[in-house]
């Protein structure tokens, strides 16, 4: 499921412009096998998706945990994330994609979506440890098929974001992402395409 970081970096994603000091946390593959034209359906799904709803109960107690720990030290604070502590993203975009739909709305977590391409979409996200992208890519499978890919790319917040990221890595390579992924792939199966007139 986690791939090596050339997975990413070796493509050329738009994401690579906009966001070059950032730093790639890590890439994994997405059990979300499809057609040339299913990302849409990937986008969607991920956009709708909560990091909480996971069967896995370990990762929902570090999600629980988390949420905590931001509340108690003010992590997650009005005045820690986009638009306060970091600009947007958005802000560095070129003309092409600023012109164009960012993307969907996050209903059930703090992500903003950056930009939407037909093969590649960003969303972000910052806090007072970090400000993260969650880069979703659409990517040949080497069958005549596709499939999703995730990259994560962190710009920590001085030593407070940097002691953070190396905290949580264990966690979130152990505990967190494997039944993540798993249960996104177990959602893709059980959400029809859309249909085509």
């Amino acid at each position: 499921m986690r791939l090596p970081n050339t997975a990413h970096t070796q493509r050329p994603w738009r994401i690579h412009e906009i966001a070059p000091d950032f730093h790639l946390e890590d890439v994994w593959a997405l059990p979300t096998p499809g057609g040339v034209e299913d990302f849409p359906r990937l986008v969607h799904l991920a956009a709708n998706r909560d990091s909480a709803d996971t069967p896995s109960r370990a990762a929902r107690a570090l999600v629980a945990i988390r949420r905590k720990l931001g509340a108690w030290f003010g992590w997650d604070a009005p005045n820690s994330g986009l638009g306060t502590r970091v600009e947007t993203l958005r802000e560095r975009l070129p003309a092409d994609l600023l012109a164009a739909p960012p993307g969907p709305v996050f209903p059930n977590r703090p992500f903003t979506s950056v930009y939407l391409t037909e093969t590649e979409w960003a969303a972000e996200v910052a806090n007072r440890t970090v400000h993260a992208v969650m880069h979703l890519a659409w990517v040949p499978d080497g069958t005549g098929g596709y499939r999703g890919q995730m990259a994560v790319l962190v710009k920590p917040n001085g030593t407070l974001g940097w002691a953070y990221m190396k905290a949580i890595a264990p966690f979130r390579h152990l505990i967190v992402y494997p039944p993540l992924i798993r249960h996104f792939g177990q959602a893709w199966q059980k959400t029809p395409p859309p249909r085509t007139a």
